[in-house]
């Protein structure tokens, strides 16, 4: 299967990246050719551009898109008028051919901003709570639509609409936003019907293993445990560097014992969404030491959890017991599997798991917030939780992401929308209310004061210093943005309006 335009592997595509003309190495990977690749490629095998004339040639030959979302606002005084904003700024109209590397979608869709200028998996259901909030059903059905076509098209939903991206997905979602449409649509045989196929698909998709070697611990997405039970990691088939990351994973390699492998986790780091973070590194601070398909990660387990749960509502609501029957062992069979590996009595936590002997591994994360927000612990579980994050992970500016400060982005001093959600919804049901509400107030005074001094929302804020704008990884912060207009969105309204509103 090529799960990628082999444009990526052109003499010409290797030259540009490498050269480092451009200082994110996604703009050429989403630029657009003038004429047919293979013609630009017989010219630049004629002229051999170097230097200057490189670049040259490169802007002569392709175009690229501007960020609308980062030209000039009108004069603006606040968060939530900056929000409502730029819903129109940030949304995309369907397409049915394909333009560079970005994929046709038939309905229209939301991007989160900056260098994201496609529709983004787990992204999407972020955006969609505040989407439902004032009142833009259509729009989020539009998008649970394009995943569907994806679905159909790849059999799961890739990372991104971009070429690129077909090799791997993203945090399986898809359930949470039929959850979001349930009460409009479910009623709608037909619209039920086609949500379980492709809620069908996409699980077999995170299920899947090769006919040869069953004896493998590991196959693909799939985790043999010694109990017999099967839990989920993140993979990527493709030991290749990233072409939205050529350059830098190139110099990464190259202090790497054996690059290709570290392609692979890298990859796999992508389609985690946290990349990068030390959840995956065996060195907290060096991430040539990434090892992310050797991690058994709770949240990706949560997520499969939820998604066993909506399938067994799904078949339940179309009357065939049989299906729902099913779907309902799987998840009290993974169910059990989380409390049996991820929980530690002592801790008060659930990590991620070691592949090798099915260990805890040591990184503290608010990962574990999925499963709060998946309903698993119990309510003593929950508690030790709940103490946990406002004593450890609670900030002046919402939740850090985890308890290890290094360079990467996905850890200390930084906090993301998608972690806050999963918290206070959370928390919510276990009534920890009060809890929830401090965390929803801190995170919009970090969103707040970061509009104070940029005139914008970010992607991800530094909760330990509010006032500082938040870096580390691989490019920097970007403004827009889809997930933290969402979140942030959802936080007034649940402010202003209580929990009994709580909904998705």
């Amino acid at each position: 299967m090529q799960y990628q335009s082999s444009f990526y592997s052109s003499k010409l595509f290797k030259a540009v990246q490498q050269a480092g003309i451009f200082a994110d190495s996604k703009t050429f990977a989403d630029a657009v050719a003038n004429s047919p690749v293979d013609e630009i490629e017989a010219q630049f095998a004629l002229q051999q551009p170097k230097g200057q004339d490189l670049l040259t040639f490169v802007q002569a030959h392709f175009s690229f898109q501007a960020a609308t979302e980062l030209q000039a606002l009108p004069r603006l005084s606040n968060a939530k008028q900056y929000i409502a904003e730029l819903w129109q700024r940030l949304s995309r109209q369907p397409s049915v051919t394909t333009k560079g590397s970005l994929l046709p979608l038939p309905h229209p869709y939301v991007v989160p901003g900056g260098r994201f200028n496609e529709i983004y998996y787990w992204d999407s259901y972020f955006t969609a709570l505040g989407l439902m909030d004032v009142g833009r059903e259509d729009l989020v059905a539009g998008m649970l639509n394009n995943f569907i076509s994806l679905i159909a098209s790849f059999g799961h939903v890739p990372n991104g609409n971009r070429d690129y991206y077909q090799s791997r997905s993203q945090p399986p979602v898809t359930a949470l936003m039929v959850d979001l449409l349930w009460q409009q649509i479910s009623e709608d045989d037909a619209w039920l019907e086609t949500v379980t196929d492709a809620l069908e698909k996409e699980y077999a998709f995170w299920m899947a293993v090769d006919d040869k070697g069953a004896e493998q611990v590991a196959q693909r997405r799939v985790v043999h445990m010694p109990c017999g039970g099967r839990l989920n990691r993140y993979w990527d088939p493709l030991q290749l560097p990233r072409p939205e990351s050529f350059k830098e994973d190139l110099e990464l390699a190259q202090s790497a014992p054996n690059p290709d492998i570290l392609y692979q986790h890298i990859r796999a780091a992508c389609e985690s969404g946290w990349d990068f973070s030390s959840r995956w590194l065996a060195d907290p601070q060096t991430l040539s030491s990434i090892r992310t398909t050797d991690i058994i990660p709770v949240d990706l387990n949560a997520l499969m959890l939820l998604l066993e749960q909506q399938l067994e509502k799904c078949w339940s609501n179309l009357a065939k017991p049989h299906q729902a029957k099913h779907y309902g062992k799987l998840a009290e069979k993974r169910q059990a599997l989380l409390q049996q590996y991820f929980w530690c009595e002592q801790g008060g936590w659930y990590y991620d798991l070691e592949l090798s002997d099915y260990s805890r591994a040591k990184v503290c994360s608010l990962a574990a917030t999925a499963v709060l927000f998946a309903k698993v612990p119990t309510p003593q579980q929950a508690q030790k939780m709940a103490a946990n994050i406002e004593r450890r992970f609670l900030k002046q500016g919402g939740l850090v992401t985890t308890l290890n400060h290094t360079e990467q982005q996905w850890d200390a001093p930084n906090g993301w929308a998608p972690l806050q959600w999963f918290a206070v919804a959370g928390l919510a049901h276990y009534g920890q209310t009060k809890l929830a509400e401090a965390i929803m107030r801190a995170w919009l005074y970090a969103v707040e004061t970061g509009f104070e001094h940029h005139g914008c929302l970010l992607e991800k804020y530094n909760v330990e210093h509010p006032e500082q704008r938040a870096s580390g990884g691989e490019y920097v912060v970007q403004q827009g943005f889809g997930w933290t207009n969402g979140v942030s969105s959802r936080f007034y309204h649940l402010l202003e309006n209580g929990f009994d509103t709580l909904s998705g």
